[in-house]
Protein backbone atom coordinates (compact mmCIF):
# COMPACT_ATOMS: atom_id res chain seq x y z
CA UNK A 1 0.00 0.00 0.00
CA UNK A 2 1.27 3.47 -0.85
CA UNK A 3 0.68 6.70 1.04
CA UNK A 4 -1.79 7.77 -1.66
CA UNK A 5 -3.73 4.50 -1.25
CA UNK A 6 -3.75 5.03 2.49
CA UNK A 7 -5.05 8.59 2.22
CA UNK A 8 -7.68 7.55 -0.34
CA UNK A 9 -9.37 5.18 2.11
CA UNK A 10 -12.66 6.07 3.70
CA UNK A 11 -12.59 7.81 7.09
CA UNK A 12 -14.63 4.84 8.35
CA UNK A 13 -11.56 2.65 7.73
CA UNK A 14 -9.43 4.64 10.19
CA UNK A 15 -6.85 2.36 11.84
CA UNK A 16 -8.21 -0.83 10.30
CA UNK A 17 -5.89 -3.83 9.96
CA UNK A 18 -4.49 -2.63 6.62
CA UNK A 19 -3.64 0.83 7.96
CA UNK A 20 -2.12 -0.63 11.12
CA UNK A 21 -0.01 -2.95 8.96
CA UNK A 22 1.15 0.01 6.86
CA UNK A 23 2.28 1.94 9.93
CA UNK A 24 3.86 -1.16 11.50
CA UNK A 25 6.01 -1.61 8.39
CA UNK A 26 6.82 2.10 8.28
CA UNK A 27 7.87 2.15 11.94
CA UNK A 28 9.90 -1.06 11.64
CA UNK A 29 11.67 0.33 8.58
CA UNK A 30 12.46 3.59 10.39
CA UNK A 31 13.63 1.62 13.43
CA UNK A 32 15.99 -0.52 11.34
CA UNK A 33 17.50 2.53 9.60
CA UNK A 34 17.88 4.40 12.89
CA UNK A 35 19.50 1.43 14.62
CA UNK A 36 21.99 1.14 11.74
CA UNK A 37 22.88 4.86 12.10
CA UNK A 38 23.32 4.48 15.86
CA UNK A 39 25.55 1.43 15.40
CA UNK A 40 27.66 3.25 12.81
CA UNK A 41 28.08 6.28 15.09
CA UNK A 42 29.16 4.05 17.99
CA UNK A 43 31.69 2.39 15.71
CA UNK A 44 33.13 5.79 14.75
CA UNK A 45 33.36 6.78 18.42
CA UNK A 46 35.17 3.55 19.31
CA UNK A 47 37.66 3.91 16.46
CA UNK A 48 38.76 7.45 17.26
CA UNK A 49 42.44 7.53 18.10
CA UNK A 50 43.85 9.80 20.80
CA UNK A 51 45.86 12.84 19.68
CA UNK A 52 48.86 14.35 21.38
CA UNK A 53 48.48 17.86 19.97
CA UNK A 54 46.38 19.95 22.42
CA UNK A 55 44.51 21.68 19.57
CA UNK A 56 43.64 18.33 18.04
CA UNK A 57 42.57 16.99 21.43
CA UNK A 58 40.18 19.92 21.89
CA UNK A 59 38.70 19.54 18.42
CA UNK A 60 38.36 15.79 18.84
CA UNK A 61 36.61 16.22 22.20
CA UNK A 62 34.20 18.77 20.74
CA UNK A 63 33.41 16.38 17.88
CA UNK A 64 32.95 13.52 20.36
CA UNK A 65 30.52 15.59 22.47
CA UNK A 66 28.55 16.50 19.35
CA UNK A 67 28.35 12.83 18.35
CA UNK A 68 27.20 11.85 21.85
CA UNK A 69 24.42 14.47 21.76
CA UNK A 70 23.34 13.16 18.36
CA UNK A 71 23.33 9.60 19.69
CA UNK A 72 21.24 10.70 22.66
CA UNK A 73 18.65 12.30 20.35
CA UNK A 74 18.57 9.23 18.14
CA UNK A 75 18.15 6.98 21.19
CA UNK A 76 15.15 9.07 22.26
CA UNK A 77 13.66 8.68 18.78
CA UNK A 78 14.29 4.93 18.96
CA UNK A 79 12.38 4.85 22.26
CA UNK A 80 9.50 6.77 20.64
CA UNK A 81 9.39 4.31 17.74
CA UNK A 82 9.33 1.41 20.21
CA UNK A 83 6.50 3.15 22.07
CA UNK A 84 4.54 3.60 18.85
CA UNK A 85 5.01 -0.10 18.06
CA UNK A 86 3.71 -0.95 21.54
CA UNK A 87 0.67 1.29 20.95
CA UNK A 88 0.08 -0.57 17.68
CA UNK A 89 0.21 -3.91 19.48
CA UNK A 90 -2.34 -2.67 22.05
CA UNK A 91 -4.63 -1.15 19.41
CA UNK A 92 -3.99 2.41 20.69
CA UNK A 93 -1.96 3.70 17.74
CA UNK A 94 -3.45 6.64 15.87
CA UNK A 95 -5.62 7.83 18.73
CA UNK A 96 -4.85 10.95 20.76
CA UNK A 97 -3.75 10.02 24.28
CA UNK A 98 -5.35 13.20 25.63
CA UNK A 99 -8.69 13.38 23.82
CA UNK A 100 -9.19 9.89 22.41
CA UNK A 101 -9.89 11.41 19.00
CA UNK A 102 -8.20 10.22 15.78
CA UNK A 103 -4.80 11.83 15.23
CA UNK A 104 -5.25 11.68 11.46
CA UNK A 105 -3.42 9.85 8.69
CA UNK A 106 -1.63 12.91 7.31
CA UNK A 107 -0.17 13.77 10.72
CA UNK A 108 0.83 10.14 11.33
CA UNK A 109 2.56 9.99 7.95
CA UNK A 110 4.60 13.07 8.85
CA UNK A 111 5.32 11.97 12.44
CA UNK A 112 4.38 8.34 13.05
CA UNK A 113 5.57 8.49 16.67
CA UNK A 114 3.12 11.21 17.67
CA UNK A 115 0.61 10.51 20.42
CA UNK A 116 -1.34 13.77 20.28
CA UNK A 117 -3.75 15.22 17.75
CA UNK A 118 -2.99 18.73 16.45
CA UNK A 119 -5.32 20.47 18.90
CA UNK A 120 -3.91 18.64 21.94
CA UNK A 121 -0.34 19.31 20.79
CA UNK A 122 -1.11 23.02 20.40
CA UNK A 123 -2.55 23.11 23.94
CA UNK A 124 0.54 21.32 25.26
CA UNK A 125 2.84 23.83 23.54
CA UNK A 126 0.83 26.75 24.94
CA UNK A 127 1.15 25.31 28.47
CA UNK A 128 4.90 24.86 27.96
CA UNK A 129 5.30 28.45 26.72
CA UNK A 130 3.25 29.74 29.64
CA UNK A 131 5.37 27.79 32.15
CA UNK A 132 8.61 29.09 30.60
CA UNK A 133 7.30 32.65 30.84
CA UNK A 134 6.65 32.32 34.56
Amino acid sequence: MTEQDLLAQSPDDYMNDVQQGFFRELLLSQRTALQARIDAEFMVLREQEPNSDPADVGSAEEQRQWQLRLLEREKKLLDKIDGALEHLARGEFGWCRETGEPIGLKRLLLRPTTTLCIEAKEREELRERHQRAI
